[in-house]
């Protein structure tokens, strides 16, 4: 294939730049959520490629489990985290501050 070079060469500047930006936004939870799921999305295609790219992407791995079905633990791990933050953290950010009433 043509596009393995540029396809490869394009994964360390991609992550690079997802990283630096969940870097920057950590203070905000909200951000923090959203860009670390990115960042574990973008490893995950990442992966994805690179195991076609080698052919090691129908490699058995573990009983039926090839090479490519491993990129489903960083997209299951971006989805985690998105859940964790609408489900738990969000959730405590929009209730009202329990004050002590006299």
């Amino acid at each position: 294939m043509v596009w393995k070079p540029l396809g490869l060469a394009m994964v360390v500047p991609t992550l690079a730049i997802a990283i630096m930006i969940t870097w920057r936004t950590r203070h905000l939870v909200s951000e923090l959520a959203h860009n670390l799921a990115i960042v574990l999305w973008i490893s995950a295609n990442s992966y994805w490629m690179i195991s076609e790219f080698f052919h090691f992407d129908e490699v058995l791995v573990w009983h039926s489990v090839t090479g490519k079905h491993l990129a489903l633990v960083p997209f299951g791990a971006g989805l985690l985290v998105l859940a964790f933050y609408y489900l738990v953290q969000k959730p405590r950010e929009n209730r009202p501050e329990q004050v002590a009433t006299l």
